[in-house]
């Protein structure tokens, strides 16, 4: 008897008891589901949510791939600066995808082990089936977090997103805040040290035991935001070869994603494109600023704040930021004229939570979480506004 038989055996077995929506979902995530539409017009698509959350995943494996070699990379070039003169011939090493492995696998697998443990807990307790939303997010979270963070720390961020950001709501489809965003989110205000300094984007950086080889490894960010020098390429920070969070460092790599996921349709160009233009047109405001030395290179906002505009689109999670989380479909803005708004306004905070934080450089993912409260007040007034158009329309008409 085959696997897909016994699988559908136990479906039978369990069928209309509170374990049932654990066996279909594992019967239905392995096979096509059994069941077929009845009666009435049906409008038949070749997308569906699953397939839609396996093509987000689709546009994250060749991060994920590039930052599994970038942990190892950064590693290597921390303790022997001159891997860098060569980056091309030192990043791609089976030695430097080993510490890959070794650290970024596991957060992989206890992010999508705890959050579907929660989903299968809520679904068996509420009796509704398994939903699919985490697929996406479990790929995302490890993406977003340093190298170095511990499993259980990230374990009980997970469970407090899921829980708090998601399930509490109703599950997918009803959460106004991205689930992602908000497990990053409890990491930095519950565990700041974990989430931000010079010691936690580098594996083995973080030296707890005081000894005196510490590996330290600043973010370009961090360099920025201390008026230190930066002593990477533009072209190591489009590509990627730059200390960071696991998925966010490879522009290049994000924006292959970008551009996969508008030709299928499941990204917004408008709340990338629109979140790309509002970061540059802050990002130059700054610069202008600085232009009329108004601010001097003693100010403690200087570094960041004289940053090229075009390099605030390179450096950090700005890009991530823009094309795998701001264009969430559920916690987004959902009229056309509200994506444009919806996603300038990211872009814009984002600088300059950048600039005006230095203890915190990196801004977009509180810019997102802010914006998917207001989305809905954006198309609320964009509705109006479009309400209130038609009704002079009308007037003019009958007039």
């Amino acid at each position: 008897m085959g696997l897909k038989q016994n699988l559908h055996n136990l479906k039978e077995k369990y069928k209309g008891t509170k374990m049932a929506p654990a066996f279909n979902a594992i019967h239905t995530f392995l096979y096509l589901p059994n069941e077929v539409t009845h009666g009435g017009t049906h409008i038949k698509v070749a997308d569906d949510l699953k397939r839609t959350m396996n093509t987000v995943i689709m546009a994250l494996i060749p991060v994920l791939i590039f930052g599994m070699f970038n942990a190892g990379y950064q590693h290597y070039a921390a303790i022997d600066t001159s891997l860098r003169a060569d980056v091309l011939a030192n990043f791609f090493t089976w030695d430097n995808l080993w510490i890959g492995i070794i650290k970024v696998l596991p957060l992989v697998i206890v992010s999508y082990a705890v959050g579907l443990g929660v989903e299968f807990i809520f679904a068996v307790i509420k009796g509704h089936e398994v939903e699919e939303g985490y697929l996406v997010t479990g790929m995302l979270v490890p993406l977003i977090v340093p190298v170095d963070t511990p499993l259980w720390m990230l374990a009980v961020a997970v469970i407090f997103g899921v829980v708090i950001g998601k399930e509490v709501f109703g599950g997918t489809g009803m959460n106004i805040l991205n689930p992602a965003l908000t497990i990053r989110a409890f990491l930095f205000f519950a565990y700041p040290t974990w989430m931000s300094g010079d010691k936690v984007w580098v594996y083995d950086a973080v030296n707890r035991t005081g000894t005196a080889d510490a590996i330290s490894g600043e973010t370009i960010l961090g360099s920025y935001a201390q008026n230190q020098e930066v002593v990477y390429t533009t072209f190591d920070k489009f590509m990627g070869f730059i200390p960071g969070s696991v998925g966010e460092t490879s522009t290049f790599l994000i924006l292959l994603g970008a551009a996969f996921l508008i030709f299928t349709k499941i990204g917004s160009w408008r709340i990338i494109v629109s979140t790309f233009i509002g970061a540059a047109v802050m990002g130059f405001i700054f610069n202008q600023v600085v232009a009329t030395d108004i601010i001097t290179e003693s100010s403690k906002f200087y570094g960041l704040m004289n940053t090229v505009w075009w390099e605030h689109l390179m450096i950090g999670g700005l890009a991530f930021g823009a094309v795998y989380m701001a264009t969430d479909p559920v916690t987004a803005s959902q009229t056309n004229k509200g994506k444009w708004i919806y996603g300038f306004l990211i872009g814009f905070i984002s600088i300059m939570i950048r600039v005006f934080n230095p203890a915190y450089p990196e801004g977009v993912f509180l810019a997102i979480l802010l914006m998917n409260v207001f989305a809905p007040t954006i198309d609320h007034y964009v509705v109006q506004g479009n309400v209130k158009k038609r009704l002079k329309r009308t007037k003019v008409k009958t007039a």
